[in-house]
């Protein structure tokens, strides 16, 4: 069973996934199923972001660091940037949670900025050239803003930009 800290992150990620961005730490608790005393007894707002944030980093980390040890983590960093149809809300989500560091409402932990190195160093020590790793970043992050702002590329466009980019999209694959 769920501890009282992962239901109140999970209740928090479905409704920031709703658009309730931040979410009311009322509608939290009572989506959890704790007291507002209790939730409080684990996070403030700033902490419950945070944390939200932070938990974020950690599932994305899993999925690249598991592509990095296959020989295709640029190719995984490009498909992850794009949502699939059922994770626009979440993509859209996110990009809530990125306006409210925006405004000040929100201070990134610093396991984003250590998580933004740590890829960085993946992606040039696969690629073999830091300047090919920073403009394959810049495109997942063109293309992760194309899909919540107007029209989300498809998987062959996708596949176009890797081809062109030389990056491998399997292990032992020659593109690269």
């Amino acid at each position: 069973m769920a501890t009282a800290r992962e239901r109140i992150l999970d209740a928090a990620e479905d409704l920031i996934t709703a658009g309730h961005v931040p979410p009311a730490l009322d509608a939290v608790a009572a989506a959890a199923g704790v007291s507002k005393g209790g939730l409080l007894y684990h996070f403030d707002k700033q902490a419950l972001l945070r944390a939200l944030v932070t938990r974020a980093v950690h599932r994305f980390d899993e999925r690249l660091a598991a592509a990095a040890e296959r020989g295709v983590m640029a190719a995984a960093w490009l498909r992850l940037s794009v949502p699939e149809p059922g994770e626009r809300t979440v993509y859209r989500a996110m990009l809530s949670m990125m306006r409210l560091t925006a405004t000040g409402e929100l201070d990134l932990p610093p396991e984003v900025g250590d998580a933004e190195r740590r890829w960085e160093r993946m992606l040039a020590a696969e690629l073999g050239d830091p300047v090919q790793a920073r403009l394959v970043q810049l495109v997942g992050d063109g293309l992760f803003l194309a899909a919540l702002t107007g029209r989300p590329p498809a998987a062959a466009e996708v596949d176009g930009l890797l081809h062109r980019l030389g990056v491998r999209t399997a292990a032992g694959d020659g593109d690269a």
